[in-house]
């Protein structure tokens, strides 16, 4: 998997630095968090004061703005690089790039026991700073490295900052590391050292470089619906790493076998029957892209390959936004609920997407009720196919009659004598490819064993908390106007009236004060002033006026989401408590509004649902909304507490620069969702809305 601490330009890592005096403990948890261990105190000082020398040396030859990408390895790299400097050639304004080995060295001598070792006092043998460099350099320019086959400027240097000259003479001794990455500059030669920095870099932002070595690492990827607009599910759009590259591969073989004749299985000796697959994750962590490039790469081998999903919002964004006038593309995606009956010849792949939303049986409002289920809803899916992956993160349960679950997979496989395979993903793709923001989330929402700590800036994911919903409107709108796509969401904490009359007027729902705003558009139609149905509103940029709820946002991300929490969950005493709403009916306008604030999710706040699962369920809720954004995240609550506590857990914008503004995106950054087509359906408002 790819690793990066993170990427800041060297005046914003200072001044976060001075600001925060937290940098050195923010990148030590985060070094833990990701290597499995707690960093040494050698890494301790090595943060501590390389780093902070690293961007210092740079502030002081005017090149500042030049992007570092701190403990950065990308997937496959045989170590991290502490530093990796990201900015524009002088001379040729090309992308330039330097790997940088940072060293708290004061001395170290040639090994009496391993002549390619050094000894560093307090340390012990070490690997010489430019062998350790030259293995990991290569890399970066080889056949799987991020740097293959473009047309940049790239160096290397090691930088002992706190050694003299004579104490480090025998990293320079015959025979020690030589080649293009063997610079080594001291404290004693650091004027050699800014001549390097200028030769390499000029004082332009090194913004767009860094964001081109985050997509080429595949920390930072593309919006899945804009990668699937942009190939049509035809050519493969998804580069699967680590865990999901070997999830995919197993899939393949299953359906392979099974789907061979018995000739071919008695030539082979790789006869197998039904084969199920878990693949589980957390938000961002790959899984969809893992089914959408199972069922593009085996549908292309001639298969019968079926994509089901329990999201409508996501169904309707792959028929109605990617596979727009393909009707072969729209077909190939269903309901969980299609297999009341078995297909008549089965099929050889149904990938199951957010199998969490399983129910216990099938139900189709557009049947009979007497022609609804029977049995279990994961039985008659497994009818279906010779081979069946579910793809879940129990995280995003979000109603008590969802009951997918790694349990009940494996029980309803097991039945037919087949044991599961379960692959779990670690990675995030999501959220910037910020594992710290993710942390973040399970932390502010107490899914870990652990406080809430202040949002420490890494550069990949940005979090604002906006003084009220005007503001966060006015922020999400902003960027919406400037070309990003964004959208609003909040918590399901006001009454959700039907549209009203034969103009369908959407009523305003959200209230906070003096601000009213109306919720995704109710049912399947589309209403006043083109508002889309609620499973067209997260990719119809007519949406981007009203509030979104999970049921509408799963599945989907956005460069910008603003994030309403309401009166369901507040902040009290050290602990999150959840609340369930009350409604009450306004006449004569016959429209429903608040009399007591919490959940108004029908299917949740109802007294028939245990407080344990009201409770899983809310939370839940907002882990979806939360993990919405791939480059910001707006957040307000309309609860004053609540609001307080966020604010203490988030902090003000350290810097203006460090907002992932469109403005303030470098060109490669700057990915525009285009529409393949557009419904010129618009009714509109002959007055205002009064109520």
């Amino acid at each position: 998997m790819p690793v990066l601490l993170l990427n800041l330009s060297a005046s914003n890592l200072l001044m976060l630095h001075r600001k925060r005096r937290l940098l050195i403990p923010y990148l030590a948890a985060r070094h833990a968090a990701m290597s499995g261990a707690e960093a040494s105190e050698g890494e301790h000082r090595a943060w501590a004061e390389s780093l902070i020398e690293m961007a210092t040396e740079l502030m002081e030859v005017g090149r500042g703005e030049v992007h570092m990408l701190v403990e950065c390895k990308p997937d496959g790299a045989p170590a991290p690089i502490d530093v990796v400097l990201a900015g524009r050639h002088p001379d040729t304004g090309r992308e330039s790039f330097t790997l940088v080995e940072l060293k708290a060295w004061s001395s170290a001598a040639r090994s009496g026991h391993d002549p390619a070792k050094v000894e560093v006092p307090g340390l012990g043998a070490k690997n010489h700073p430019g062998d350790q460099l030259g293995r990991t350099y290569d890399f970066f320019v080889g056949d799987l490295g991020p740097l293959k086959g473009l047309q940049i400027h790239y160096a290397g240097f090691s930088f002992l900052h706190n050694a003299e000259e004579g104490a480090v003479r025998d990293l320079f001794a015959p025979g020690t590391a030589t080649g293009p990455h063997s610079l080594c500059f001291t404290r004693e030669t650091r004027s050699d050292l800014h001549r390097e920095l200028l030769r390499q870099f000029d004082n332009s932002s090194g913004a767009s470089a860094a964001e081109t070595l985050l997509q080429r690492m595949g920390v930072r990827n593309p919006p899945l619906l804009q990668a699937m607009v942009q190939s049509r599910g035809k050519d493969s759009v998804f580069i699967l790493r680590g865990e999901q590259r070997r999830a995919a591969d197993a899939v393949c073989m299953a359906v392979q076998r099974t789907a061979a004749s018995p000739s071919q299985n008695l030539l082979t000796n790789s006869f197998q029957k039904d084969a199920v697959f878990v693949i589980r994750g957390g938000a961002g962590s790959g899984k969809s892209a893992i089914g959408l490039e199972l069922m593009r790469r085996l549908s292309a081998q001639g298969h019968t390959v079926k994509y089901a999903s329990g999201s409508r919002a996501f169904d309707a964004s792959m028929k109605n936004h990617v596979g727009f006038r393909d009707r072969a593309f729209k077909d190939q995606f269903v309901f969980f609920s299609s297999y009341i009956e078995p297909p008549e010849t089965r099929l050889d792949l149904l990938i199951c997407d957010e199998a969490h939303r399983l129910r216990e049986r099938s139900t189709n409002h557009r049947l009979p009720e007497e022609r609804w289920g029977k049995g279990a809803q994961v039985d008659e899916l497994m009818n279906a196919a010779a081979v069946t992956v579910f793809l879940l993160d129990a995280r995003q349960s979000v109603r008590p009659n969802e009951v997918g679950s790694v349990q009940l997979i494996t029980e309803a496989a097991q039945r037919r004598g087949i044991e599961p395979v379960i692959f779990d993903l670690q990675d995030q793709f999501r959220c910037g490819g910020s594992d710290a923001y993710r942390r973040w989330v399970h932390d502010l929402l107490g899914f870990a064993d652990r406080s809430a700590q202040p949002w420490q800036p890494d550069g990949l994911m940005h979090i604002e908390v906006a003084d009220s919903p005007g503001e966060l409107e006015q922020t999400i709108l902003q960027e919406h106007r400037a070309g990003a796509s964004a959208r609003m969401v909040a918590g399901f904490c006001w009454p959700w009236n039907k549209p009203k009359g034969r103009i369908r007027r959407l009523v305003r729902d959200v209230r906070v004060g003096g601000w009213h705003r109306k919720w995704n558009a109710w049912g399947d139609n589309y209403c006043e002033d083109g508002a889309p149905p609620a499973k067209l509103w997260g990719v119809k940029p007519e949406g981007v006026s009203q509030i979104g709820c999970v049921y509408s946002s799963q599945g989907l991300e956005w460069d910008w989401c603003g994030v309403i929490l309401g009166d369901d969950m507040v902040w009290r005493d050290g602990t999150w408590v959840f609340q369930r709403g009350k409604r009450r009916r306004v006449s004569p306008v016959k429209i429903w509004r608040v009399r007591k604030s919490g959940s108004f999710d029908p299917e949740v706040r109802s007294s028939s649902v245990e407080q344990d699962d009201f409770e899983d369920c809310v939370r839940n809720a907002y882990h979806v909304l939360l993990t919405r954004g791939s480059r910001a995240v707006v957040l307000y609550s309309t609860d004053p507490q609540t609001q307080e506590y966020l604010k203490r857990k988030v902090g003000a914008v350290a810097h203006e620069g460090l907002r992932p503004t469109w403005k303030n995106l470098p060109p490669p950054a700057r990915r525009t969702l285009t529409m393949p087509g557009t419904r010129k359906r618009v009714v509109r408002m002959r007055q205002e809305v009064l109520f």
